[in-house]
């Protein structure tokens, strides 16, 4: 890699196969690919993962209840997967599968490398097929896990790992490193966890197959979360190029769901440092969404289906909604009812409507502008404001603060559509069309600047109102760009009012 160039690493946990995609699945996607996209836009060099989790007994019986083959069940739930993907738009650089034979020969390698940590013995305990994971005695509720997953007792000879050797290293990681994980919530539920103790984790299983075999051992297969965690390597070229897999590592923000935190933010950090493998720059957990005030669940019927709902009111008004109406990091409830006044105030009333007048108004004057005047004070402050919007909104994309940042640019939204009431240009056509095309240059300068700050957000939107003002919309460096003899398109309206 050049010196000097900017990289980033995007992920999204790789999803398990053993039910179909939902709303949660989608949100987690929807934000990696608004950081990605934004990355892209500031000129770095971005790897954006994601993919399906198949190995495991979940996803054993899942397929044995299908009535299918494990490997034809696979084939079949991680499609779907790829499916939602196209659907809700993601921009991704690769989507990896754990039963590819280059994720394979990478889990093995880190395997080898963490042999150091592991040794063999046996294993009693209550075992979570759900979260594939042993349930401490002190954690479980009524029969149940932390999670609300059933329990039951498992005897297995297995193979561990010694995560008990680095609870102060990962505390002094913690430490030294105080953005690693985030929101701060979720941080210190992380530090409090790992201050009461680390037991050595089992790291292996020998009463079902279906999974990676560990190397020199026929009778074992990995712990689904070696497995699953070593994707993001995997998908960086792991063990080959290591320079680059370094690079990036350090360049990496992992989105998980907060119920996954502990595998990403104590036992992924624990197994890169033993493997001598660079830790990522940060794990960000998002929160849960509730459906009309109540959790989702298959039995109460009330799961979201995103194909539903981008079918009904359309991918760049879901996009929006889910990080516009709920700060990320935080749990949400969904409201149809929500959705639709987003849509109806926010992208019609505020966003589509100052497209249409401003552009409209531009069509009178034979679609192009002309720049021979002096802007008034009122004009430069505007003109400033949306030439710096991608420095007030980049900040907060560091931060993973999505709903900040969309919040950022609905305020240059709402300085545009008041700017547009208080000059009047439809008055200013008649009596000043010269100081008529110092407010449009304004204004076509604040659309622009939108237009890149929503891209990341709503894609789809986005081309078209570049389309509109004839911008190509690559780099967030083009916002410097001028309208000077600029041919602009006649718009038509972003979000009809015949959609839902």
């Amino acid at each position: 890699m050049g010196k000097g160039q900017k990289l980033s690493l995007i992920t999204t946990p790789i999803y398990y196969i053993n039910g179909d995609p939902h709303i949660g699945h989608a949100y987690a996607s929807i934000s990696a690919d608004i950081l990605a996209r934004f990355k892209r836009f500031d000129g770095f060099r971005v790897h954006f993962c994601t993919g399906t989790d198949e190995h495991g007994i979940k996803v054993a019986r899942s397929a044995e209840k299908a009535g299918i083959e494990v490997r034809e069940f696979s084939d079949l739930m991680s499609q779907k997967f790829r499916d939602m993907g196209r659907t809700i738009n993601l921009s991704e650089d690769d989507f990896i599968r754990t039963t590819e034979s280059r994720h394979i020969r990478s889990a093995q390698v880190l395997w080898k490398r963490l042999e150091k940590d592991i040794y063999k013995s046996s294993y009693s305990g209550w075992y979570s097929a759900r979260d594939e994971e042993y349930v401490a005695e002190n954690e479980i509720v009524d029969g149940k896990a932390p999670s609300g997953a059933p329990v039951e007792w498992m005897e297995e000879e297995s193979y561990f790992f010694r995560l008990s050797a680095y609870q102060d290293k990962l505390l002094d990681y913690y430490e030294k490193n105080p953005d690693f994980i985030a929101p701060i919530a979720r941080r210190n539920e992380v530090v409090n966890f790992v201050k009461s103790g680390l037991k050595d984790l089992s790291i292996s299983r020998s009463k079902f197959d279906w999974g990676i075999q560990i190397p020199g051992c026929e009778q074992h297969v990995m712990y689904v979360w070696i497995d699953a965690l070593a994707n993001y390597i995997t998908s960086l070229g792991f063990p080959d190029n290591e320079e680059y897999v370094s690079e990036m590592m350090a360049n990496c923000v992992h989105i998980v769901g907060k119920e996954i935190l502990r595998f990403h933010a104590v036992y992924w950090p624990a197994f890169l440092m033993s493997a001598g493998v660079t830790l990522p720059k940060r794990v960000f957990a998002h929160g849960w969404w509730t459906h009309d005030g109540q959790k989702m669940s298959k039995s109460v019927g009330n799961v979201v289906d995103p194909f539903e709902t981008i079918k009904e009111y359309g991918v760049d008004q879901l996009r929006y909604f889910l990080f516009r109406e709920v700060r990320f990091g935080e749990d949400g409830d969904f409201s149809e009812d929500a959705l639709k006044n987003r849509i109806s105030y926010d992208l019609a009333n505020d966003l589509g409507n100052l497209v249409q007048r401003v552009l409209a108004f531009i069509q009178k004057l034979d679609g192009c502008l002309t720049t021979n005047y002096d802007f008034s004070s009122e004009e430069r402050a505007l003109f400033a404001n949306a030439r710096s919007l991608i420095q007030k909104v980049r900040p907060l994309m560091e931060k993973q603060d999505l709903h900040s940042a969309l919040g950022t640019v609905w305020d240059l939204v709402s300085e545009s559509n008041k700017f547009v009431n208080d000059m009047k240009p439809w008055e200013l056509a008649k009596t000043d069309p010269e100081r008529l095309n110092a407010v449009l240059t304004v204004l076509c300068e604040c659309i622009r600047a939108i237009t890149f700050g929503i891209a990341p957000f709503m894609p789809d939107t986005a081309k078209k109102i570049f389309d509109f003002i004839n911008t190509e919309g690559r780099l967030f460096t083009e916002i410097d760009c001028n309208f000077v003899d600029q041919k602009f398109l006649t718009p038509i309206p972003l979000f009809p009012k015949d959609r839902k």
